[in-house]
């Protein structure tokens, strides 16, 4: 019992002074339930204003409007709270306002500098920037910023800023089912079908954990056991193997690169790099700073077309001229993007990435000649973990993967995939063109 109210042990600190009140775990633990009945508690013993937010929010109906009017009914403070379409006030003056994160501008959130507690419900969809236009503006003297979510991916900015590396006088509680003292039978009865019937999703679900990829990635098992299998680990360059550069191309979005070695069967993925608005010669002039022993390029069938504003020159004219070995159309493996996406969940199990080249956080420093390192650097697990396909709203099925800042890293990894095994180690030899063919009983390509 605090403050007149029932709480989970776990959330009795919602009662204590901290600048951040974060709780994040899996379904039932009575997060939202226990923090909506904490901020109307303490906004009925003193005047406050409180801001309720979340990422998405078209309209009062996907904020947590209902669950307060819920809760000012179940703690017997109708005659208290006075609740309209769209606010919620007590005869105190306190005041709920309710406000989409995405939405939001830095002059937009000037209306908020007076807010004593800011609520962000289903924190791990918050965007970084929101993050960092928000938290500015909650810094009125002894206002708090409360967090309640489910995680999704660790590497998503919300998981990242208060659980990896929370900040000062952060509280921060994993919270789950087993900590929720009214743990009835019919919700029991739902985690045991869960736990029988989805087990990929049962830990995310109900224990809260991170999810080895989101849900509905189009590689999220190959990604889960490469985490299990500590296939995203440190992968050192090896002096004896030349590395071999793919490109996924793009100059308004992203020119992907992945830096390869071949040993054996193995695949190692020593370095991935992207840029945006970024010419070939200083792409390459990048790369060239590495001391690298380099093998050939490896192109995407539009890195052979004339373009417009080079004159008419390809890629691989491009390439050529700056003197880079280019792997010819004839050498190359061109799949569909369909048996590209069987071959490489194939391939999947014998592929290395390096931990901190292909799956950091943060971009490395920018270089001084002219090519600008930026925080899509580095990213390609990310990339293959958000690798998604679009789905047709009406019949609610899966159709081509979509094309966002995410495909770019995945697109580059498949034709990593492709030609692997046309990567040699022996410059004089010339790499022969395998056929693929797939099998529709073949296990690995049936999901």
């Amino acid at each position: 019992m605090t403050k007149g109210i029932d709480l989970p042990v776990k959330l009795q600190f919602l009662f204590e002074p901290h600048r951040y009140k974060v709780a994040y775990g899996g379904r039932s633990s009575t997060k939202s339930w226990s923090f909506a009945r904490a901020l109307l508690v303490q906004g009925a013993s003193k005047k406050l204003r409180i801001l309720c937010a979340r990422e998405i929010q078209r309209s009062i109906k996907d904020s947590v409007h209902k669950l307060l009017s819920d809760q000012v009914e179940i703690l017997g403070l109708g005659g208290f709270y006075t609740i309209t379409d769209v606010s919620i006030r007590g005869r105190n003056g306190t005041e709920f306002f309710f406000a989409g994160l995405a939405t939001q501008t830095v002059q937009s959130l000037k209306s908020f500098e007076g807010i004593d507690r800011c609520w962000v419900e289903e924190g791990q969809t918050a965007e970084d920037n929101s993050w960092r236009i928000l938290i500015p503006t909650i810094r009125k003297t002894g206002s708090e910023i409360w967090v309640s979510f489910n995680p999704d991916l660790e590497t998503d900015p919300t998981y990242q800023r208060f659980v990896v590396h929370a900040p000062p006088d952060a509280c921060v509680v994993e919270i789950s089912y087993p900590d929720n003292p009214w743990f009835n039978a019919e919700m029991e009865a739902e985690r045991v079908y869960c736990l029988e019937n989805d087990p990929d999703n049962y830990d995310n679900i109900w224990l809260g954990k991170c999810r080895p990829a989101v849900e509905g990635a189009i590689y999220f098992k190959e990604i889960q056991r490469a985490q299990e299998n500590g296939q995203i680990c440190h992968v050192p360059h090896d002096p004896l193997l030349l590395t071999h550069i793919v490109l996924d191309l793009g100059w308004n979005d992203s020119l992907s690169a992945g830096l390869v070695q071949r040993n054996v069967s193995e695949i190692r993925v020593i370095e991935s790099i992207e840029a945006s608005h970024t010419s070939l010669d200083v792409f390459f002039a990048e790369l060239k700073l590495r001391p690298y022993t380099w093998g050939k390029v490896w192109l995407p069938h539009d890195g052979f077309a004339g373009q417009l504003n080079a004159g008419g020159r390809s890629t691989y004219d491009i390439l050529t001229a700056l003197k880079w070995d280019c792997a010819k159309r004839s050498e190359i493996n061109e799949l569909s993007i369909e048996d590209g996406i069987r071959n490489t969940r194939m391939t999947f199990k014998r592929c290395y990435f390096d931990i901190s080249k292909t799956n950091a956080d943060e971009a490395p420093p920018g270089n001084t000649d002219g090519f600008h390192a930026t925080p899509i650097n580095n990213r390609l697990v990310e990339s293959l973990k958000r690798y998604k396909r679009q789905v047709n709203r009406k019949t609610l099925t899966d159709g081509r993967p979509t094309h966002d800042l995410y495909a770019h890293g995945a697109d580059m990894f498949r034709y990593i995939c492709a030609n692997a095994d046309l990567m040699l180690n022996d410059k004089k030899k010339k790499p022969r063109r395998r056929s693929v063919s797939y099998s529709p009983f073949d296990a690995a390509v049936g999901y």
